[in-house]
């Protein structure tokens, strides 16, 4: 079962929204390459507010994606797109339906 999870939220410098919806958009390969990343979803809950949902099978695959190119692009990137620090929360998933 899926058991872990992260929720990152992000908020966008004024005038950066559209660089911070458009690299979201462009890390889906990477997430997609992760072979411990069960689920991994991009949202926008308003003008300047994003954020990072995704969901792993185990601690090791979590750990994996926090210190992979995702993480790594995000954070390289932060101090130009975003307003504050990404805020980045571990979850512990009572319940999963995924697609399989």
């Amino acid at each position: 079962m899926t058991k872990f999870a992260l929720f990152v939220r992000l908020e966008a410098k004024p005038g950066q929204e559209a660089a911070v919806a458009a690299f979201l958009a462009s890390a889906l390969p990477l997430a997609n390459a992760e072979l411990g990343t069960v689920a991994w979803f991009a949202l926008q809950f308003g003008p300047s507010t994003f954020g990072v949902f995704d969901a792993f099978a185990d601690e090791e695959g979590r750990q994996a994606h926090l210190r992979g190119p995702i993480a790594a692009a995000l954070m390289a990137n932060a101090a130009a797109l975003l307003s504050t620090p990404p805020n980045i929360e571990k979850i512990d998933l009572l319940a999963a339906k995924l697609p399989g």
